[in-house]
């Protein structure tokens, strides 16, 4: 299967899911070709991390990754598909 070159992106509202996100990744880190982070520190005690993932792998290795993710308690994600033929 060819893979695909992709921008997975991660919003993460509760922040006790961040251990079990942190697994998924490293599960994956074979794909990953980077990864930022930010905090985005908002009013009251709430705290808003934004995460982006540039990734190459199969169709299928991108899906479940991001389905995972999605599945994950207060943390959402959308993956960007690169347009390289």
């Amino acid at each position: 299967m060819d893979n695909r070159i992709v921008l997975l992106g991660i919003i993460v509202k509760e922040q006790s899911q961040v251990p079990e996100l942190n697994r998924l990744l490293s599960d994956n880190q074979q794909y990953i070709i980077g990864r930022m982070g930010m905090p985005h520190h908002r009013h009251g005690d709430s705290e808003l991390a934004i995460i982006s993932i540039a990734m190459e792998a199969p169709q299928d290795v991108i899906s479940t990754l991001s389905g995972r993710i999605g599945m994950l308690k207060g943390i959402s994600s959308k993956v960007v598909y690169a347009d390289c033929d």
